[in-house]
């Protein structure tokens, strides 16, 4: 299933069920108040029927399929032609920042660059979305606990982020967590660890990688971060981006006003946004 969230004629949020193959998006509203609820209660597929009426998408606006997580965890260093083209060293532990939910914007939203900064980049990212929460919990059980997954686009102001040893600040601009289309659950995806990803702007690939190069995958990602602090339903953790970045380009290449990026991950969808100036 394809978990997503919609307004219609700039009505209420809504959770509901995308439905590709037939254009259509069916509304779960009358059974959860929100999708956070219907990751919660694990629901994975649904009944069409009276109590869920379905809207062509050209009816509906689809946005980011879940604005309110409890924490969007985000992995740097995760691949090692990325740690390598930042200029830093292969990491021994999962690298663990935060973006902040007040950043999150849906597909086709605009990315608004401020003036804060002069040297916004891009990130492509392959994501997952805890579905059971738990502490303690061991690699091998760690599958048990992912709803779905999904993409993001870690949009980072680097001449921020390199101030400070503190990443999250510069990760957490509003509109600078562009997430979606959907959330695919994990039954519709074979491998997670088999997944292209890649990103373009204006049409020029600028980032091509397989979620095979991850340096630290679900399992171990869910092992070291529940270690330390119990995960939650509804939990985001970004895995990470691959080489190719603004940051480690020459010359270094920053997002500009009027372009558009797209990020596509197999299985998942592709996720667009305009940038605009402030």
């Amino acid at each position: 299933m394809k978990l997503v969230s919609f307004s219609k004629a700039g009505g209420a949020v809504r959770p509901g069920a995308l439905v590709e193959d037939a254009g259509l998006v069916v509304d779960l509203g009358s059974s959860y108040p929100d999708t956070l609820a219907a990751i919660a209660a694990g629901v994975s597929n649904f009944e069409k029927d009276a109590a869920h009426a379905g809207y062509k998408l050209t009816e509906v606006k689809l946005l980011a399929p879940l604005a309110n997580p409890p924490r969007i965890f985000a992995i740097g260093l995760n691949y090692r032609d990325h740690a390598r083209e930042s200029g830093m060293e292969v990491p021994n532990f999962p690298v663990v920042f935060f973006k902040l939910p007040p950043s999150i914007i849906g597909p086709g939203d605009a990315i608004v660059l401020p003036a804060i900064t002069k040297e916004p980049d891009y990130e492509a990212e392959f994501a997952f979305v805890v579905g059971k929460g738990g502490y303690r919990i061991a690699a091998q059980d760690a599958m048990q606990h992912v709803y779905g997954y999904t993409i993001i686009n870690d949009v980072s102001a680097r001449d921020i982020q390199f101030s400070t040893s503190q990443w999250s600040l510069s990760k957490s601009l509003p509109t600078f967590c562009p997430i979606g289309p959907a959330i695919v659950t994990a039954d519709e995806i074979a491998d997670p660890h088999a997944l292209d990803v890649k990103l373009e702007i204006d049409g020029e690939v600028l980032q091509h990688s397989n979620t095979r190069e991850l340096i630290f995958k679900i399992p171990e990602l869910i092992e070291y971060i529940s270690s330390i602090t119990p995960l939650l339903p509804g939990d985001v953790i970004s895995t990470g981006t691959p080489f190719g970045v603004g940051l480690g380009r020459n010359p270094k290449r920053w997002l500009k006003p009027g372009e558009t990026v797209t990020v596509t991950i197999q299985g998942l969808g592709q996720l667009t946004n305009p940038v605009v100036a402030e």
